[in-house]
C-alpha cells in the first residue's frame, strides 16, 4: 500500500528498553548538578508525558510517582511535590492521548501549553502552602519551552520506530 501524501507512517512498536532509557538519561539530566533555573523546561517531565501519550501501556502514573520521589529526594524538597505534578500531568496526557493522535505536530504542541502550564502551577502551590517564597515570573517561560521541545522529542524518539522492519524497494511501508 502506497501511502499519499501527507499521511503519518506506520509506527513499529516501541522497544521497552528504549523508552525507559529515554526515561533514565532524561532523570540522570535532570540530576546534574548545575543548579535548575525555575525558567529552565523539565526534560524528564517532557519525556514522561510524551511516552504516556505514545505508549500509555507501558509508562503510567506509577511511574511518574515513582521518578517524581527521585526528584523530589535529589532536590530535597517537600516529598511528594514532584510526585504529584508528574503524576496528574501523567494523568492529563492519558486522558487527552487519543485526541493528541489525531492531531498533528504543531496542534499537539499547541494542545499540550495548558498541560505543560498546569505542572508549573501545581508545583508552585505546593512551595507556596508549604511557607515557600514566590519564585518570580520565570516559572511561565518553563512550559513554553517544554511545549516548544515537543516537535523535537517527537521527532527523536518516534524515529528509531519510523524505520521498516525489512525494507524493500516494492513495500514503502
Amino acid at each position: 500500500m502506497i501511502m499519499r501524501k501527507g499521511q503519518q507512517q506506520l509506527l513499529l512498536p516501541a522497544n521497552p528498553l528504549f523508552i525507559w532509557a529515554t526515561l533514565g538519561a532524561a532523570l540522570l539530566l535532570d540530576l546534574l548538578p548545575i543548579g535548575r533555573a525555575i525558567w529552565a523546561p523539565d526534560p524528564l517531565l517532557l519525556l514522561l508525558v510524551f511516552w504516556s501519550v505514545h505508549q500509555p501501556s507501558r509508562v503510567g502514573m506509577g511511574a511518574a510517582f515513582v521518578l517524581g520521589l527521585c526528584m523530589d529526594v535529589h532536590q530535597a524538597s517537600l516529598l511528594g511535590q514532584h510526585a504529584l505534578c508528574y503524576t496528574v500531568l501523567v494523568y492529563l496526557g492519558l486522558r487527552l492521548q487519543r485526541r493528541l493522535l489525531w492531531l498533528g505536530v504543531p496542534a499537539q504542541t499547541v494542545l499540550l501549553l495548558p498541560v505543560f502550564f498546569s505542572a508549573q502551577v501545581i508545583e508552585l502551590l505546593v512551595r507556596m502552602i508549604s511557607g515557600g517564597v514566590f519564585p518570580g515570573w520565570g516559572f511561565v517561560l518553563a512550559p513554553v519551552l517544554e511545549a516548544l521541545l515537543w516537535p523535537l522529542a517527537s521527532m527523536v524518539l518516534l524515529a528509531p520506530q519510523r524505520r521498516a522492519p525489512d525494507p524493500d524497494e516494492n513495500r514503502p511501508l
